[in-house]
Formats: structure tokens, sequence, C-alpha cells
């Protein structure tokens, strides 16, 4: 006999910028849920390309390159290889799974990155970025961001640049196909992948949103992004592993234990 899955016919907000949430929806797809997509982020391209432009130029100068995230992979190295090859002596870093699947697609494979936590912290914990005395270090990020990746690494005497690549920006967006699935009481969960995002979640849905969302199951992959939902008044915040898998597991446990429950 055929188990259904936990997850069949419930409705899942995937807030994932438009045209990164694929993987996710799939799965999830896949599992018989109804991904919902409302980004809660879009990534453009900076106004000014031009200090881009000028790191490309100065690339043989660094030692290391950071990279932030995917979104900081593709701007950057979009604009960086249209313009020369990548520096054979050239170590590049970054926090996360997703980014390394997006370095290997730009030809870059030997990818300093934490296997357990993906965070910035877990990439500092790196032996490989503990004495970096006499290094330069690029860092490749969208407009502001958390400074505690560049600031340690000065601190254990790097020089550091920051280079911006994209900028976010909130959606322009109706909430209103949110609210009919909150009203009618069929808005089964949400998932939420950084703070930046919550925050524009939580102005995009209105203050009838904001009710339905403290309610409803928030799904977050990290740690930084519950402390905030909580503070905010969510009732029901589930942590879970790093990344889409990290994301679906959670929510296939959290439904699968709901089911025995009810």
């Amino acid at each position: 006999m055929t188990v259904a899955s936990p997850l069949a016919g419930r409705n899942i907000v995937v807030t994932r910028p438009a045209g990164q949430a694929t993987h996710l929806a799939d799965a999830l797809i896949g599992l018989g849920a109804k991904p919902i997509l409302f980004p809660v982020l879009a990534i453009f391209d900076v106004d000014d390309p031009a200090a881009l432009q000028g790191i490309a130029i100065r690339l043989d100068e660094f030692d290391w390159a950071c990279f932030v995230s995917p979104n900081a992979v593709e701007k950057s190295l979009s604009a960086i290889l249209a313009r020369r090859a990548w520096p054979q002596h050239l170590r590049a870093a970054t926090v996360g799974k997703s980014s390394e699947l997006a370095l290997a697609k730009f030809g870059i494979a030997d990818v300093v990155a934490p296997q357990g936590r993906f965070d910035s912290e877990a990439l500092l914990d790196l032996p490989e970025l503990q004495d970096m005395h006499g290094r330069r270090v690029v860092i490749f990020r969208g407009d502001g961001g958390r400074e505690l990746l560049g600031d340690t690494l000065k601190q254990r005497g790097a020089e550091v640049e920051y280079v911006a690549c994209y900028r976010r920006d909130k959606p322009d967006l109706d909430p209103a196909p949110l609210l009919k699935l909150w009203g009618d009481g069929h808005l089964d969960g949400v998932t939420v992948t950084s703070s930046e995002g919550l925050k524009n979640l939580v102005d995009m849905v209105g203050k009838l949103g904001q009710t339905w969302l403290k309610k409803t199951p928030l799904f977050v992959p990290h740690q930084r992004i519950a402390g905030l939902a909580r503070a905010l008044g969510c009732h029901e915040v589930i942590l879970t592993g790093p990344g889409d898998d990290g994301l679906v597991t959670g929510l296939l446990e959290y439904y699968r234990d709901h089911a025995r429950v009810a």
C-alpha cells in the first residue's frame, strides 16, 4: 500500500526571489504539496558597475575571493568572466552549498566552504581562514549586509575590500492570494530563508496578514531568522536544516508528526 506524503495537498508559501524558487517548488510538488510563490526579495544589478569592473581588472592582486550568496556568485562572475579568466592562484570561499554549486557552474570547483552549518560564522571557523596576515581578500556581496566576515578577517591580519555586485529590494506584490488562503483556512506553512526577507514579508502582508502569519507554522533554515521571527511575535517557528533540502526535511517531519497528533 502506498503511504501518502504528509505534505500532500498542503499549501506551502515559498518566499525565495523569483528565479531562485524552482528547486524548492519542484521538490514540494514532487511530495504532493502546492507551492505558493510569493517572492519577498527582488534582486537587481547594481546601479553603477564601476566598482565591479574595477575589481575585474585588479583581480590578480587578491589571494582570496569570498562570496556571501549564490546571487553574489552569479552577479559578480557573470561580469568578471566576461572580461577575463579567473586567476589560477586566487582561492574561492563561500558560506553554503548553493553558492558552491553556483561557483561550479562557472568552472570554479576548488572552493573552501563549511560542510555542517552554512553561514559566515561557520566559514570563519575553517582552518584555512585563521591566519590571514598579509592576505588580500575581496568579498562579493549585495548592497549592505553583515560586516562580520570582513571585520573578522581584518582582525586576523587580512586586507579586505567589499564589492557590491547586486542590490536587493522589496517586490511590489499583491498579497491578496495569500490573504484569501489564510482567510479560507487553507494556508498550511510559510518558508523564509533570510532575515531581510522575513521583514519584507511582514511588511508586504499588512496588518491582517501579520495576524495570520503569527499563527502559521514558519519554517526557517537558520537560528538568526528564527530569533527574529520569535521577536516579531510568530508563535510556531520551526528551525530546519540548511538549504532547500533542510527545509523540505523539516516540513516533512513537522507534518508527519502533526498528522499523528491529529
